[in-house]
């Protein structure tokens, strides 16, 4: 359901959000139920069917609020130097999860769903061409500022998004935050090794 901006459903939609995050983190992706979620959401299950009609229109929605909220981080680094904004962003990209591990094992349970489950699979193709605008546009600055040498910058940003991709993959799947870390050495040095 499409709620109005601001107001009461906007603050419920809100606490909705944050009750799945809860949800996924404590149950993961395999066992979470609109049940659920409504418990941590402290209200009926169908308070929660008043916003979304099903689960996996409201996992959607939960992945475009994670999206949301990637995007006000990304708003607030302050910096128009491209070769800091470059490092601030694959900082932020490859950080050490503050969330439990269950928040993240759910997020890639979700993302292994994402080719049988179209909505899902939209709204990571969403995040995905975000990362790669934002990766792209700072590329590009950088080359017109004479920061970064020219290359292609489409290339370059996906070349990057596969690093902490992969980076993500491993730290969840070997439960080893240090692979985040290994992840953001190797982009450093892909970015030395392509932009410099």
């Amino acid at each position: 359901m499409t709620e109005p901006p601001g107001g009461a459903a906007a603050d419920g939609n809100e606490e909705i959000m944050r009750a799945t995050h809860r949800a996924l983190r404590d149950h993961g992706y395999a066992d979470l139920t609109v049940q659920r979620i409504a418990d941590e959401y402290g209200k009926s299950t169908a308070a929660i069917h008043y916003h979304y009609d099903t689960k996996e229109e409201l996992l959607a929605a939960f992945l475009d609020h994670l999206l949301a909220r990637f995007v006000d981080t990304i708003r607030d680094i302050e910096t128009t130097d491209p070769d800091a904004r470059l490092s601030l962003l694959l900082d932020e990209l490859l950080a050490v999860p503050s969330e439990t591990q269950g928040l993240s094992v759910a997020l890639l349970e979700m993302r292994s769903q994402a080719p049988y489950n179209d909505a899902f699979r939209e709204q990571f193709a969403q995040n995905d061409e975000y990362l790669r605008y934002v990766l792209k546009a700072v590329i590009n600055h950088g080359i017109d500022e004479g920061a970064f040498v020219t290359v292609d910058a489409e290339r370059t940003a996906r070349s990057l998004l596969s690093i902490v991709d992969g980076g993500r993959t491993r730290a969840v799947v070997f439960d080893d935050a240090s692979e985040l870390e290994l992840a953001r050495q190797v982009a450093s040095e892909y970015v030395d090794a392509t932009l410099r």
